[in-house]
């Protein structure tokens, strides 16, 4: 008689596929940075393209531009993005037995914060100047603080559902939301004309490498 064929249980994530991840974006972000802060003209060119025809389109579509401001300056806002954070830190603090989890989630946001402020200052980017500016926006351009604050913030939380076994359907909805959010704050900052399109890929991808830098520290303590 034979035996029934068991079901195996999933295998964990190897954690040299990991690695491999955080390598490629810390290669593809020096790399943007490097090519940023020599002023590689192509890309300053590419850079220029962009935004002179997103201006234009924002001076000729009001409505859309202060939606894009609405968004921006409200929704997907730095701070908005810190308090979400801060609420779910406050919420895993609570449940006492993640309170490990919650200190890495307050101090992965924290470092992805002091680490964006440092790279303004170190690239001291200019932003986009028009005679007929639509928003404004303070410090240097790159990389884009709401780009790459909305990237680690959104990634963590995501990565935080499956870790806890949220459903399917829950894992889904979250995603999405994370996809919108990051992808629309990046269009809006283009959009209203105070950041290059680069600053912007250089949010992306530094908030996405703190947030592989924050799983890998996580996996390291509780595998």
């Amino acid at each position: 008689m034979q035996t029934p064929p068991v079901d195996s249980p999933p295998a964990p994530p190897q954690p040299r596929t990991a690695l491999r991840v955080t390598w490629v974006l810390t290669a593809c972000s020096v790399l943007l940075l490097t090519l940023v802060a020599v002023e590689w003209r192509p890309l300053v060119r590419f850079d220029a393209d962009i935004a002179d025809t997103t201006h234009r389109w924002a001076v000729e579509q009001g409505g859309i531009t202060q939606a894009m401001r609405i968004l921006t300056d409200w929704v997907w806002d730095t701070w908005t993005m810190r308090l979400l954070c801060a609420v779910v830190v406050l919420w895993l603090w609570w449940r006492r037995a993640d309170r490990w989890t919650a200190v890495w989630l307050g101090a992965a946001c924290l470092l992805g914060s002091l680490l964006q402020q440092a790279l303004k200052a170190a690239v001291d980017r200019p932003r986009p100047v028009w005679p007929d500016p639509v928003d404004s926006a303070h410090y240097a351009a790159f990389p884009s603080g709401h780009a790459m604050t909305a990237t680690f913030v959104c990634g963590l939380l995501v990565w935080l559902l499956h870790r806890y076994g949220a459903g399917r359907d829950l894992r889904r909805a979250g995603l999405a939301v994370a996809v919108v959010c990051v992808a629309g704050v990046g269009v809006t900052r283009v959009w209203l004309g105070v950041h290059w399109a680069t600053d912007v890929l250089g949010g992306w991808l530094l908030g996405a490498l703190v947030v592989a830098l924050a799983v890998l520290v996580h996996r390291r303590r509780h595998p």
